[in-house]
């Protein structure tokens, strides 16, 4: 009997972990490439409108809401069909995109403009654009669903906005020009990367003050990062809560921090022009976007190795893991 019951655990395992899917937005092609983290192999491919830039499921996971930088739409695509089923127009250039938790409302930065495009899920249709500062890039829900923050490349800020009443409730000032942020539980502290700099800015939330400034190792004096003024981008916190990791573009490598101390603890050497990053739910994965080499690092989280390099599309960006039903 309990040899049966092993079995039937054994036979299970592949099944659990090939309920996650990981997503890749192409942004220079016109394709979301889809990775199995069981195998770490390529299983398919939704095709969505040109230079995909933003990718966020709905809490469902029956849709997945794309942003269009070259055409300056919102893809809703059917996950079960993985066809474009509504196309929604926007301001000019869409960038990053986060959705409520109830899954009502779409959050849009509209990084050519100075605000921040907000789609109703019923009926498909932009309802309200907010003033959030010039040149909105990224977006981000706080865990208790009550604020999107918006950061403004143009004004060096970040914009709060409340989402009962969908305008901004405060700003929190910065020193630089922001880029990808990651959120601790609360949220407590906000991580911040900044063009120009190597590293990274500590947010008390609460106060809405900078409180500390980690620099990544230092990079070889003749090192230039993919994309100008960029030298790290793509952060994210281990789903457990006890480390951050850190891309460099200047180095090719991503950095382990412990939290909530911030201590260096290791590295990874990934592919060119690391972008962005995600974890799977179970928080054992990492996935790496290499931008400069179109493909997608897979990296062991305990032992901080690269699994395997799997090649996707077109300068490839934003990734999400996303567990499916």
């Amino acid at each position: 009997m309990a040899t049966s019951k092993i079995l039937i655990l054994l036979l299970a395992a592949p099944l659990l972990a090939s309920s996650v899917r990981i997503y890749v937005a192409n942004s220079d092609g016109d394709n979301i490439t889809v990775i199995d983290p069981a195998t770490n192999k390529v299983a398919g491919e939704i095709k969505v409108s040109n230079h995909p830039h933003g990718i966020v499921p709905s809490p469902d996971k029956k849709r997945f809401y794309v942003s269009s930088e070259g055409d300056n739409l919102l893809d809703v695509v059917d996950r079960a069909s993985s066809k474009v089923i509504k196309r929604i127009p926007l301001g000019t250039r869409p960038n990053n995109v986060a959705i409520t938790p109830d899954g009502k409302r779409v959050y849009i930065c509209i990084r050519q403009e100075s605000w921040v495009d907000v789609v109703d899920t019923q009926s498909l249709t932009k309802v309200k654009s907010i003033p959030v500062g010039l040149y909105p890039h990224n977006v981000y829900c706080t865990p208790d669903g009550r604020y999107m923050l918006a950061t403004s490349m143009g004004d060096k800020r970040i914009a709060v906005i409340d989402t009962r009443t969908e305008a901004v409730a405060f700003q929190i000032p910065l020193s630089g020009v922001p880029r990808p942020v990651a959120l601790d539980a609360g949220p407590k502290n906000l991580f911040v990367q900044l063009s120009n700099l190597h590293g990274f800015v500590v947010i008390d939330y609460a106060s809405r003050k900078e409180v500390k400034k980690v620099l990544l190792p230092e990079a070889a004096p003749d090192a230039k990062p993919l994309i100008p003024q960029t030298f790290s981008h793509g952060i994210g916190i281990v789903p457990d809560g006890s480390a951050l990791w850190v891309n460099s573009m200047l180095n090719n490598a991503v950095y382990v921090y412990s939290l909530p101390d911030l201590k260096l603890i290791g590295s990874v050497p990934v592919g060119r022009g690391p972008d962005w990053l995600s974890f799977t739910p179970d928080g054992k994965r990492c996935y790496v976007s290499n931008a400069g080499e179109d493909s997608v690092s897979a990296i062991d989280v305990a032992s901080r190795k690269e699994l395997a390099r799997i090649p996707v599309g077109k300068v490839p960006k934003r990734i999400i893991a996303v567990e499916l039903p």
